[in-house]
This record gives structure tokens, C-alpha cells and sequence, in this order.
């Protein structure tokens, strides 16, 4: 090892050992206070620490190389540290941004629910049973007017549209608003009940239902038990009427026979002359008179009446009288009892929906049991999206708005406004519908029951604009709104170059405003200036 070396080793060998050394002194230091003190307590207090010190060596070498170490990084952070800081930072420039190109909008941001409109329980009238027997539709089938929603005891239950349930039987005579919505309905299938306006079930009615019963291929309802038998006794009664008359005009006939065809031809001749004769006179022909000529025509008026009087048929006539009040009695219960076989509809037989089509969610029964509550619940077959607003956005909003929203694979799907129904009371939020433009049945799988965003317009830009953020602006001296435009480096803080371009404000939106230059020329990626 050269002298060079050894005398480095020297140094570093010293260096370790100072700590070392300044312990010894420490300890040196103890030594000498023992000789120092007579007494044997002291003697044995001052033992008791040489004892620790030596015992611990390492112990407090490392502590007092902590304590070391630490004031000098105090030290350094006080006073080295922030000068050089000082030294290296630069001077403030000016805060810019650039000035944007393109769509600026207002939204109004809401969530809503994902599902078919209107969901409702189907509850059916089963006062006559109410076992299931077929036509049971799966879950997501559409139910249309006409559909067959349910076969219950082998009778039908057709789909019509109405607001009104069905709560009675319809049969003919019977009036209100159910059958006026009946006949609305039967209308709206092609089927014509007779006047649609009136409330009134009457045999034209009668007849569409059987029309109905036709073309949802189900027989109508079958009559009630006689019906038939009382039909066909009523017709016999009416015959048999139709003959009494028959017979009470031929004994009238034979019992008032009359004058003879020549007495009778006579004396209507004669009665022709006298009107004849009257005409003349009243047409001034001379030798006749007025007065003569009427008193002639009522004489052979006279006469000829007498020859039809000539014998008593008063108990003839009253026979025919009677005969005829049998015929229209007859005909009368004839009628009541065709009306008792004439086509009706049962409540249970049919189902009011509104909004058709409808699509069905859920089926509670099957085929074979028994009807116990609900059977199915059904909703509009059409998506609709139920979201809510607070009053402030809501009012920004109006029916006929558009919106958009996520689909599943991240595409934007457009949303019409359809209904906005405000909240009960002031601090209520105010329920927003929207009908989404046409799903396919994918996508309706996969949004049915999902929650999405919807973002509303509520103000745009009419294409491309330029804007800058709304602390960009400064009023001038005539309160025109005004940017300044750096042209230079920012970096260079108050001496930057920079311009003035006063400007016309529009839309305003997330922060940005819409500018028009007006003194000053101003392009997209400019600089301007929004803080120092």
C-alpha cells in the first residue's frame, strides 16, 4: 500500500472513530467525577451510570449520530434549500387558452328508467268459472284488437280497445257509456254497429257483436235454455192470428154483401155528373147554378152511401177488429222472443286495453287452472324512457324536444319528449317520458329495466361557432364585451404583445360562450387571455 493510501485510510479510520472517541471522553469525564466525590452514595450513583454508558455503547453512538444528522438537514432546509429555489424561478407569464371552432350546445342532463309503457294487471269477470283452458299467450307476445288474450271454459276472451272495463253484460236494450265504447271499438275493427253515436244497444248492435264473435272464429254465446222453444211457439201464435183475420174479413164480406155491381156503378155515375155539373157552374156556364149544382152532388153522394148501409156488420167488423189485435199482440211476442236469441256480450268475454297493441310481461296461470287474481300483466308494446327533472331544468324543457342516449354498444340513440307532468307540489320533481326512435328487439333486450343518461338541448348554435371560455371576456369603457389576443409568448408575462377584438356574445354553455368579431380579426387556435 503507497503513502497515499495509507494516509487515506488513516483519515477514514479517524473519521469512524470520533464518535467513538467523544464517548470515551464522555466516560473519562465519569471516571474522574468518581474520584471527586467521597461519599459512597454518590459513589455508587455515579458507578450506576458508568454502568449504563459503557453497557449501551452502540446504542447511543447511533442516537447521537441521529441528533447530528438532524440539525444539519434543519439547517440546510432553512437556509440553502430556498435560496436556490429563489434563484431558479421564473417570472409569471399570462394564463391563455384557444379560442375553439364547432358546435356549441345547452344540455339539460337527466336519468331515466328503460321500459314498455304502461304496465297493467289483466283481471278477468269469471262469475261463470273461471278454469283456463287454452290460448295461454307466452311472455313477450303482442296482444292486438282481436287478439284472443284467453280461453276460459272454451269461450273466448277478445282484445278490444277502451278505457272502460268490462262490468256487465251487453245485451239489447241495455244503455250507457260501455256500450257506446263498445261500438267505438267494433268501428275501429270494421265492423258496423248502426249509429255509433248512440249509447243505445239495439239490434244493429246485436248483429256486429255477432260479427264479432265471426271473425274471432268463436260461435256467439249460446241463448238462454227455451229461447229456441219460445221463438217457435211465438211464430205459431202469429199464424194462427194471421188466419183469425183472415177469416173475421170473410165474414165480414158475406154478412155486408152490398149493392149490386150495376147499383153501384149507377150510382157512381151519378155522382160524377153532379161534380161534373158543379165544375160548370163554377166556370160560369149559363143555366146553371151554383147552388143547385152543390145540392145535387151531395144528394148522390147520399144515395150512394145508403146502398153501401143497406145491412148491419157491427158485430162482423168488431170480429175483424179483434182478429187484428191478436195478430199485432202475436207479433209482439215474437219479437220479444227473437230478441232473446240475438248475439251479446258477456263481461268475461271481453278485455278492454287501451294504447293497443300491447305487449305481454307476465303470465300468472296456465292451461287447466284455476283463475285466482291477475292473469297476465301487460304494457304498451312500444319503449319508453321515464326519467325526472327538478322544475328548473323541467321548465327549460317542452313536448316535441329531442334528446339522446346511450345504447349498449356506445352508439347515440335519439329520444323524443312525449309528456311533461309537473310535481304536486314545488319542491316535487317533474316526470319527463320519452319514445326513443325504433329498437330492434336486441336492443330492447338489452335496455329493458337498465337506467340511462339523457342529454337534452335545450339551446344550440346553428352549426359551427367560435367560442372561448366566459372568463375570457372584459367589458370595455361602453360596456362591449372584448378579448385580448396574445400574439407573441405568454411566457413573456407583461410584455407580451397583445390586441383587443371586441365581439358580439351568443349561446352560452358548459362554461364557453359563443363570439362574434365585430372590431378586430379573430380566428380558431388564437390565443386569448384568461388570467395573469
Amino acid at each position: 500500500m503507497g503513502e497515499n493510501e495509507a494516509g487515506a485510510e488513516t483519515i477514514r479510520n479517524e473519521d469512524a472513530d470520533a464518535p467513538t472517541a467523544a464517548f470515551d471522553t464522555l466516560l473519562e469525564d465519569a471516571d474522574g467525577a468518581d474520584g471527586d466525590a467521597p461519599e459512597k452514595e454518590d459513589l455508587s450513583r455515579v458507578s450506576g451510570w458508568r454502568r449504563i454508558l459503557r453497557g449501551n455503547r452502540t446504542l447511543w453512538i447511533v442516537a447521537l449520530c441521529a441528533v447530528i444528522s438532524l440539525i444539519a438537514g434543519l439547517l440546510a432546509g432553512r437556509f440553502l434549500i430556498p435560496q436556490a429555489e429563489a434563484a431558479e424561478a421564473p417570472d409569471p407569464g399570462l394564463v391563455t387558452v384557444p379560442v375553439e371552432f364547432g358546435p356549441l350546445s345547452n344540455d339539460v342532463t337527466l336519468r331515466a328508467d328503460v321500459g314498455y309503457a304502461d304496465a297493467v294487471e289483466v283481471t278477468l269477470d269469471t262469475t261463470g268459472g273461471g278454469v283456463v283452458t287454452g290460448a295461454v299467450p307466452e311472455v313477450g307476445a303482442t296482444l292486438n284488437p282481436l287478439s284472443i288474450a284467453l280461453e276460459v271454459v272454451g269461450r273466448p276472451v277478445i282484445v278490444l280497445p277502451g278505457e272502460l272495463p268490462a262490468y256487465r253484460t251487453l245485451r239489447l236494450g241495455v244503455s250507457g257509456p260501455d256500450v257506446l265504447q263498445l261500438k267505438q271499438a267494433l268501428v275501429s275493427v270494421g265492423i258496423d254497429p248502426g249509429d255509433a253515436a248512440s249509447n243505445l244497444f239495439d239490434q244493429a248492435t246485436a248483429n256486429a257483436v255477432g260479427q264479432l264473435y265471426a271473425q274471432a272464429g268463436y260461435p256467439a254465446p249460446a241463448p238462454e235454455e227455451g229461447s229456441d222453444d219460445a221463438v217457435r211457439s211465438a211464430e205459431e201464435s202469429v199464424s194462427a192470428a194471421q188466419s183469425g183475420v183472415a177469416q173475421a174479413q170473410q165474414a165480414l164480406t158475406a154478412a155486408g154483401a152490398g149493392p149490386t155491381s150495376l147499383e153501384s156503378w149507377q150510382a157512381d155515375v151519378k155522382v160524377a155528373q153532379a161534380e161534373q155539373a158543379l165544375n160548370d157552374a163554377k166556370a160560369g156556364v149559363e143555366g146553371v147554378s151554383v147552388q143547385q149544382a152543390e145540392w145535387d152532388l151531395k144528394t148522390a153522394k147520399l144515395e150512394r152511401d145508403q146502398l153501401w148501409a143497406a145491412k148491419n156488420t157491427g158485430a162482423e167488423k168488431a170480429a175483424l177488429d179483434a182478429a187484428r189485435e191478436q195478430v199485432d199482440a202475436a207479433n209482439e211476442s215474437l219479437a220479444r222472443a227473437r230478441e232473446a236469441v240475438l248475439p251479446y256480450l258477456p263481461a268475461g268475454e271481453v278485455l278492454f286495453l287501451t294504447e293497443l297493441p300491447r305487449r305481454v310481461d307476465a303470465v300468472t296461470v296456465k292451461r287447466g287452472s284455476t283463475i285466482q287474481g291477475a292473469v297476465m300483466t301487460v304494457s304498451g308494446a312500444s319503449v319508453r324512457l321515464t326519467g325526472s327533472a327538478a322544475e328548473a331544468d323541467a321548465r327549460l324543457l317542452q313536448v316535441g324536444g329531442e334528446g339522446v342516449f346511450e345504447l349498449p354498444d356506445g352508439t347515440q340513440q335519439r329520444a323524443v319528449i312525449t309528456t311533461l307532468t309537473p310535481g304536486t307540489d314545488s319542491k316535487a320533481r317533474w316526470e319527463v317520458l320519452f319514445e326513443p326512435d325504433p329498437l330492434t328487439p336486441e336492443q330492447i333486450t338489452q335496455l329493458q329495466g337498465s337506467n340511462v343518461r339523457v342529454q337534452i338541448a335545450v339551446g344550440a348554435t346553428d352549426g359551427d361557432v367560435l367560442s372561448v371560455p366566459l372568463a375570457a371576456l372584459t367589458a370595455g369603457p361602453g360596456g362591449e364585451s372584448r378579448v385580448e389576443v396574445v400574439e407573441s409568448d405568454p411566457r413573456d408575462g407583461k410584455d407580451a404583445e397583445t390586441r383587443t377584438v371586441v365581439v358580439e356574445t351568443g349561446l352560452a354553455a358548459k362554461g364557453a360562450v359563443e363570439i362574434t368579431p365585430i372590431d378586430g380579426e379573430l380566428d380558431e387556435g388564437d390565443l386569448v387571455v384568461v388570467g395573469q
